[in-house]
């Protein structure tokens, strides 16, 4: 079996396109790139679990998938190395390509774009692309600032080490810069 060149694309050809008719597949794909946000994401290489059902009907063909997967990241606070797990419910209708009176592929016209139908999933041929709504499902998942825990104190500014690692009252000294030129003066006493 040949690798593919687009790890989401699905070949529905074993699914009758017969309104009530179903197929289930399990499918683990490797991710082909970063999936997520700048802080957290699923890494290039790593394997996202698909449940998938797919169900004829009268427009298309209905997908309802289970997604998980496992994004790592780093806590906004304090930096330590941050992992969740993403768990999402999709379903998306994909339609069959449009066909004229003969059952061939319609080509679209140029002056014939539905901008509604820009935004719809569509088949190609028996193969639906799944990457659009899985990359979604897990990008709306993740949070923009990923926490190691909600009670994360963050790091010192001034010395770097974690604030819950330090001993209550730590400080440092702070010298104001404008005045920082005085130290090297010797006065004489």
């Amino acid at each position: 079996m040949t690798k593919s060149a687009n790890p989401f694309l699905l070949n529905t050809h074993e699914l009758p396109r017969r309104t009530g008719e179903m197929k289930e597949y399990q499918l683990d794909i490797e991710s082909n790139a970063r999936i997520g946000v700048p802080l957290i994401a699923v890494p290039e290489g790593d394997v996202i679990e698909v449940d998938v059902r797919l169900e004829s009907v009268t427009e298309g063909v209905l997908l309802s998938a289970d997604i998980y997967a496992v994004a790592i990241g780093e806590c906004i606070r304090c930096l330590d190395p941050v992992e969740q797990v993403v768990e999402r419910k999709i379903q998306e209708l994909y339609r069959y390509e449009p066909t004229n009176e003969k059952g061939r592929k319609k080509r679209r016209e140029e002056d014939d774009v539905d901008l509604d139908m820009e935004d719809e999933l569509q088949m190609e041929g028996d193969v639906m692309n799944l990457e659009i709504p899985i990359i979604d499902a897990i990008i709306l998942a993740l949070p923009v600032n990923p926490l190691c825990s909600e009670e994360c104190l963050g790091l010192c500014p001034d010395c770097g080490e974690k604030w819950e690692k330090l001993p209550e009252g730590h400080a440092h000294e702070v010298v104001d810069a404008r005045w920082s030129g005085l130290e090297k003066l010797d006065f004489g006493n």
